[in-house]
């Protein structure tokens, strides 16, 4: 409610998002890009309609069954990484294994077996005060992913990393999009964009176009209609 009036951050939005497919979400700020994203994610709730992940409808879960589907579905990637500051990258990447009530050798297994995946073994030591940002950001994708989930949700992967660091980030991301992760991106960059099967922008909380990723640097104005990114 604003001003005693609803508002409808999104509005008729139906969509079909494949499994394995690589979607990005663009838009001005206030278009709607962050409720979409807390939907999917189990964050928010909608008010109205369904949301189904894996055929099951999850939006009218209870609380216990959504931190369920969460914890083992879903994987969350941030802007601002959001590690622990007081655990090594070994420890963040175990975290949600804890959680879990994984045993501590299998899940320090897992931990150790991802960070090699995404380069970072030799830093599996260091807390994320000695890290640098691209590698912060490859520490919080192993923790996103090492309950296997099957979706992930990006949002703004790249927004606080430079050029070389962002493109490394990217480059995991495509891999585990090719293995048959479905990744969700939310990005204000076309660079980012173009990596995606296809874009859905929005705008006062409806998707206002659907490109293909491969579109994007043929649609005039469209830096402007990506906005800020908030």
């Amino acid at each position: 409610m604003v001003g005693g009036q609803p508002v409808h951050a999104l509005v008729d939005v139906d969509e079909e998002i494949a499994a394995g497919e690589h979607v990005a979400i663009m838009g001005p700020s206030g278009s709607g890009k962050s409720t979409l994203l807390n939907i999917l994610g189990l964050l928010d709730r909608p008010s109205s309609g369904s949301y189904w992940l894996d055929d099951r409808e999850v939006s009218h879960l209870d609380e216990l069954e959504l931190t369920q589907v969460r914890r083992h579905r879903i994987g969350f990637v941030f802007q601002f990484f959001h590690l622990v500051s007081r655990l090594n990258a070994l420890e963040n990447v175990e975290l949600p294994m804890v959680f879990a009530g994984i045993p501590r050798d299998e899940r320090r297994k897992k931990a150790r077996d991802l960070l090699e995946a995404v380069g970072l073994g030799e830093r599996a030591d260091h807390r994320p005060d000695q890290l640098s940002g691209g590698e912060r950001q490859r520490v919080a994708l192993a923790r996103a992913t090492v309950m296997g989930p099957a979706l992930l949700l990006a949002d703004e992967p790249t927004g606080n990393l430079d050029t070389a660091s962002g493109r490394q980030v990217l480059d995991l991301l495509d891999r585990m999009n090719e293995k048959g992760l479905t990744l969700v991106v939310v990005t204000h960059d076309p660079d980012v964009a173009r990596r995606a099967d296809r874009i859905l922008i929005l705008a006062d909380g409806r998707v206002a176009r659907r490109l293909s990723g491969e579109a994007i640097t043929h649609v005039a104005g469209f830096s402007g209609l990506a906005g800020d990114g908030a």
